[in-house]
């Protein structure tokens, strides 16, 4: 089981990693949003709800109001990267404000005890 909590962990991390390199690329680009806002937020949504039901069964203890900040932040972001991919052009706002979130959860993460 502690595997599997490990490997949940390292793609966490490859989320936010993912986040944080979408987030260089954007500012190449900024008239177009890239996928990989909607990739790496759902990467990192869909192994933060698995650490945290996985919770139990490996004896971690969390901080649920912590984890709640952080889910929704996280759904804020796959919201306005998911509501802009449809759209042609992206507002100048956009990627300083999903960028700004991705750092806001890195921060909450690491600060928050």
């Amino acid at each position: 089981m502690e595997f599997v909590r490990h490997l949940l962990v390292f793609l966490h991390l490859l989320g936010m990693g993912l986040l944080l390199g979408t987030l260089l690329l954007q500012l190449r680009t900024p008239n177009e949003l890239n996928k990989g806002w909607l990739h790496g937020s759902g990467l990192q949504l869909v192994t933060g709800i698995a650490l945290m039901a996985l919770a139990p069964l490996t004896d971690a203890h969390y901080n649920h109001a912590k984890l709640g900040v952080k889910l929704t932040v996280v759904v804020v972001i796959l919201v306005l990267a998911f509501v802009y991919l449809a759209k042609r052009a992206c507002p100048r706002w956009l990627a300083p404000t999903l960028g700004g979130l991705v750092v806001l959860n890195v921060g909450l993460a690491v600060f928050w005890s």
